[in-house]
């Protein structure tokens, strides 16, 4: 789901916006909502430390421990919607008086100087917090998820324009929705931290059958990236069926993977994962020359190979659908 956090604060922040604001404005607007709707995932950092204490052992030795160390601190400190909210107001006060709709009046810069200082008290306040409610630890994530989440705002304010309110609107669309996104895998995030309240327990399953649901699960998934990609081909002028190409047929051959494979589950899902996904490539391998580099192509073209490979993706896992329904009759 990770992918789909970034993809769904995009594409609700870009068409909540196409109307009002210029093309590029609100496509500038809905990367910000998309770069800080994958900031709370910046707690999966401390999975690498899991998977250099294996060293190189065996692939699911190696899967085994990267999640199980992932899942110490996952989903909790970052995926707050009190951290969220906290965090967005920090984001946003740290570029006050940077963008050109804050004049150079003394006022205004006096005005900024003041919202800086309110963004390091809640920037310290949040790592505070973190700190004694979850260890070192959880003020080490904090702290990088404060990080990254103060460079994303840097960028927008001086590349995009992006002001503090139109930062705080992206911070909150995108924090705020991202553990939302996280209800149909994994543990449940913990809404309220640092408060001890939970809003769940235990993740929502959509479907009793276990590969079903994790097929379900991968098809929501799809369906946000593919919002995505209309809303922004729509921003754009561009249409969908015109820059899928036929390769992206190929997606049925994988009903031969489905057959091999052993019935994917959301406790055993790696080898469906990998495999689908690379399905993708038949949107950019046949382009693969060696006289032609990938970063050679017109930007259209690029869109063509992504809408491309998705629409692959999307045959490949409509076809291992079937394949497993229609197991028992086969």
């Amino acid at each position: 789901m990770m992918v789909g956090h970034a993809m769904l604060a995009f594409a609700l922040a870009t068409a909540l916006t196409a109307r009002r604001w210029s093309r590029e404005r609100a496509l500038a607007f809905g990367v910000a909502a998309g770069a800080f709707a994958a900031v709370p995932d910046v707690d999966m950092l401390y999975a690498v430390f899991g998977l250099a204490q294996v060293g190189l052992a065996g692939v699911w030795t190696m899967t085994d421990a990267f999640w199980s160390s992932s899942h110490v601190v996952h989903r909790a400190v970052t995926h707050s919607l009190v951290v969220g909210v906290v965090g967005a107001a920090a984001f946003a006060a740290s570029v006050a008086g940077r963008g050109p709709t804050d004049g150079d009046s003394a006022t205004s810069t006096v005005a900024g100087r003041w919202s800086r200082l309110l963004a390091v008290s809640l920037v310290a306040g949040l790592a505070a917090v973190a700190y004694f409610e979850s260890g070192a630890l959880g003020g080490a994530v904090m702290l990088a998820f404060l990080v990254a989440g103060l460079a994303i705002a840097a960028v927008a304010a001086r590349t995009a324009a992006l002001g503090p309110r139109e930062v705080l609107a992206a911070a909150l669309l995108g924090l705020l929705s991202h553990p939302f996104g996280d209800v149909l895998t994994g543990g449940p995030p913990r809404f309220l931290y640092p408060f001890d309240l939970r809003l769940l327990t235990e993740r929502v399953v959509l479907l009793s059958d276990p590969t079903l649901n994790l097929l379900a699960v991968f098809g929501v998934e799809l369906a946000t990236i593919w919002l995505a990609a209309w809303v922004y081909l729509h921003a754009t002028d561009r249409r969908v069926l015109s820059h899928v190409d036929t390769r992206a047929a190929f997606g049925v051959a994988y009903a031969i993977a489905a057959m091999a494979l052993p019935a994917p589950t959301m406790e055993v899902s790696y080898h469906f994962v990998f495999s689908v996904l690379a399905v993708g490539a038949v949107g950019v391998a046949p382009n693969l020359l060696p006289s032609r580099s990938v970063l050679s192509a017109e930007w259209d073209e690029t869109v063509t190979w992504v809408v491309t490979g998705l629409t692959a993706v999307s045959v490949a896992a409509l076809t291992s659908t079937l394949v497993y329904a229609l197991s028992p009759l086969l």
